[in-house]
């Protein structure tokens, strides 16, 4: 059997699971375009490292998720005899690029991040000032998934009942978001623009000036220009900037810091934070608790009172 029957094979058997492989499939494509359209038992060891390693010699973690990939398409081959042996390399590399660490924004730099977006939406970029700004404000407020916000409309934002509607997105999952007050307002505000009463059909509620929905590609492009304007940047290199997606990293770490002042129940919170930002499990919560100096202070506070026989 010739690898591209296989790679269409295993796409739709997971998908029958639930899964939506679109970075997977991606990945798979590119291996098969790497290598052709190929009997799969004629794909070697050496192929297989042709499509992962790094020009330049790197191994960061884009080889580690093609290997998993692959491996993941390779032991399904095995398993229905579509193939005799895995071409997968035995030996793993240590990785030469250390992980991203996530940004925590700072509540003074969150303010310069709203101040720089006036300047930002210029007439080059096609992004009004309230679109950009309740955009920002959502994503840090409710810890949304870029994609997520972006696939709102209209209709999936119920202000009655002060929630917003996120339809089946990572892991075919589905759920209602909470708002607080703060943003209750601000959603509010931003929907009597929206809102047209002579048509009541659901629009897009983030969109560019021309009204077509707003693009991931095109918010990232203008938070780094943002970014940039309210001078914002750590030392490394362009690739360990601050990101947009870091405002999800932010929303957790903020909400846990506010819990150790308080001295709440974090046995009791934290799975509800899982369930809010739409994990499986609280394994996928704790990668975005990055341990920021404050966040590690009030731990450190919340042991001794522990250790002292303290109600904590």
């Amino acid at each position: 059997m010739k690898l591209l029957e296989v790679i269409s094979r295993y796409l739709e058997h997971k998908r029958s699971l639930g899964h939506k492989l679109q970075k997977q499939e991606f990945i798979l494509k590119a291996f098969g375009k790497h290598v052709g359209d190929v009997p799969i038992n004629s794909i070697t060891t050496a192929m297989v490292l042709g499509y992962l390693n790094n020009k330049n010699g790197r191994v960061t973690e884009s080889w580690f998720i093609k290997h998993r990939v692959l491996a993941g398409l390779f032991h399904f081959a095995l398993t229905r005899g579509f193939s005799n042996v895995s071409p997968m390399p035995r030996s793993i590399p240590k990785k030469t690029v250390p992980d991203f660490v996530p940004y925590i924004y700072t509540h003074a730099e969150l303010k310069k991040l709203l101040d720089s977006i006036a300047p930002t939406c210029s007439a080059r970029v096609p992004i009004d000032i309230d679109v950009l700004r309740t955009l920002i404000l959502l994503l840090y407020g409710t810890g949304l998934r870029l994609g997520e916000a972006l696939s709102l409309t209209t209709h999936e934002v119920k202000l009655k009942q002060r929630y917003v509607y996120i339809h089946e997105t990572k892991f075919f999952k589905s759920r209602f978001v909470p708002l607080g007050a703060d943003l209750m307002q601000i959603l509010t505000e931003y929907m009597k623009k929206r809102i047209d009463d002579t048509n009541p059909e659901a629009i897009p509620l983030f969109s560019f000036r021309n009204g077509s929905r707003l693009s991931q590609s095109a918010t990232r492009n203008a938070f780094r220009r943002m970014r940039l304007y309210a001078g914002i940047q750590r030392k490394g290199g362009p690739r360990c900037q601050p990101r947009l997606q870091d405002l999800r990293h932010t929303f957790a770490v903020h909400r846990l810091i506010e819990w150790y002042q308080n001295n709440a129940d974090l046995k009791d919170m934290l799975p509800k934070l899982a369930i809010y930002m739409g994990h499986v499990d609280l394994i996928s919560t704790q990668h975005y608790l990055t341990m920021t100096p404050e966040l590690i202070d009030k731990a450190s506070l919340r042991f001794e009172r522990y250790a002292r026989g303290e109600s904590s």
